[in-house]
């Protein structure tokens, strides 16, 4: 990660961290660095949420671009996903999303993808640091080389008929619950399901500008449970801010995570024959539930850092074919290029109706295991993950837990923490083997005391 640029684009309080100043300058290089220096005119795609902010940085963003000479096109309120499939299939240099994911309003984000709708490489990224740091200038446009604005929802609309297509059945007196989350897909799943013929009930649908991912959405999921079994529905989707996850409920009111959804979905793949290398592309985070449960069926899986980032590199590494995390970041390589929330929900629709089970039914053989995860501040992540006395304890924890549970220990990838996590039958044994890990870093020094 760079100093501005993390796992997931550039975030930060809108005006603080990330200003509208930011904006301009990243507007500026991409102008520059796909068009001017190349000797031609740049054609760079734009989307952004709900957020009240993400107007300003869609402004800026467009001010800089067009001063470089580049056209930029606006898609509007819409979706993470939907500017990585319009970048890619409508022939852009690269595409712009403003969002802060599931973050709350007052953060934003600038979400940089390349010309096939893969997030940016770390070289460009670099290189854009370096122009907002002042290491480097970037000509001005001239007379008629400046660029303009084009109004693109056509490109929003191309998006909703691409996912409208996706889907193998039709949706006739299927009872389906929404929580768009006040944020990006309020309108374009909406438009999906009911072109489907679902019998739709939406909550969280009137953003304001403020109210994105407020007590809603993927990171609320408890509001959709109490309205799927109040409106007696038979399955509810909930996304985040940008649409670029999704949370299932079945219609008992249970969560279904994304490590169910990689289950349902890996072995309906895996009953067709499209499941290639017979793998599922997991993080390091997922359940130990979830393996168990991929070891009864015969599907392996291989695990990736925490990102999905991380997932997709694994799976166009490998040439798997689906892979996510349990947040719902799920990727299907054959479809997109990064995690779709509304392409998910529709996935997880054919999988309930191909199978005719119900979504409870479904999930049911992934039994999640109790998971206890403290974060320890420490004053050398390296130092700890290094030191051969907690390597010992954790290993001597793993071995202790065989075949029934597991350990992690983990370095976030922003603060001065180390995640000791344990997953095992009981919580009391997950308290237990996480606590001894936690004493050995303690004795060797390692923590910051309060």
């Amino acid at each position: 990660m760079g100093k501005y640029f993390g796992t997931d684009g550039f975030r930060g309080e809108a005006n603080k961290n990330l200003t509208f100043d930011h904006a301009i300058k990243i507007g500026r290089f991409l102008g520059w660095y796909y068009g001017a220096r190349l000797d031609r005119k740049a054609k760079v795609v734009i989307g952004k949420d709900t957020r009240r902010s993400s107007y300003m940085f869609e402004y800026a963003l467009c001010t800089g671009l067009m001063a470089s000479g580049a056209d930029a096109y606006i898609m509007h309120v819409t979706t993470t996903p939907s500017v990585s499939y319009i970048a890619r299939v409508d022939d852009f240099d690269c595409g712009i999303m403003i969002s802060a994911s599931h973050n709350p309003y007052y953060d934003n984000g600038i979400k940089i993808v390349n010309n096939h709708g893969e997030k940016m490489d770390e070289e460009t990224l670099l290189k854009i640091e370096q122009y907002i740091d002042g290491e480097m200038e970037v000509p001005m446009a001239e007379r008629e080389d400046i660029g303009r604005t084009v109004d693109y929802v056509s490109g929003r609309n191309r998006y909703i008929g691409y996912l409208i297509s996706m889907s193998k059945f039709g949706f006739k007196d299927v009872k389906v619950g929404l929580d768009v989350a006040n944020g990006a897909a309020w309108q374009i799943a909406k438009g999906v399901f009911e072109a489907l013929g679902a019998k739709l009930y939406v909550m969280n649908d009137n953003p304001d500008g403020y109210n994105i991912n407020t007590n809603c959405g993927s990171t609320h999921i408890e509001h959709l449970q109490k309205f799927v079994v109040d409106n007696g529905l038979d399955v509810g989707f909930a996304y985040d801010g940008d649409a670029d996850r999704c949370l299932c409920v079945d219609e008992k009111g249970n969560v279904v995570t994304g490590d169910h959804i990689l289950y349902i979905y890996g072995l309906y793949m895996k009953e067709r024959g499209k499941l290639l290398n017979n793998k599922v592309v997991t993080t390091v985070m997922s359940n130990f539930g979830l393996y168990k449960a991929l070891d009864e069926v015969g599907i392996e899986y291989e695990q990736t850092k925490v990102g999905d980032k991380y997932v997709y590199e694994n799976m166009v590494q490998n040439g798997h074919r689906i892979g996510g995390e349990q947040s719902g970041h799920i990727i299907f390589t054959k479809y997109a290029t990064t995690g779709d929330g509304i392409l998910t929900s529709l996935k997880l629709m054919e999988a309930m109706l191909a199978r005719k089970k119900p979504m409870s039914e479904l999930a049911a053989p992934v039994v999640f295991y109790p998971q206890v995860l403290k974060n320890v501040r420490v004053k050398s992540k390296a130092d700890c993950m290094a030191d051969p006395d907690v390597l010992a304890a954790d290993q001597a924890a793993k071995k202790a837990l065989g075949d029934k549970g597991r350990t992690l220990l983990r370095e976030s990838g922003t603060e001065p923490v180390i995640r000791v996590m344990a997953e095992a039958p009981t919580e009391e044994e997950c308290e237990k083997y996480v606590d001894q890990i936690i004493d050995v870093i303690r004795k060797k020094g390692h923590l910051i005391e309060d």
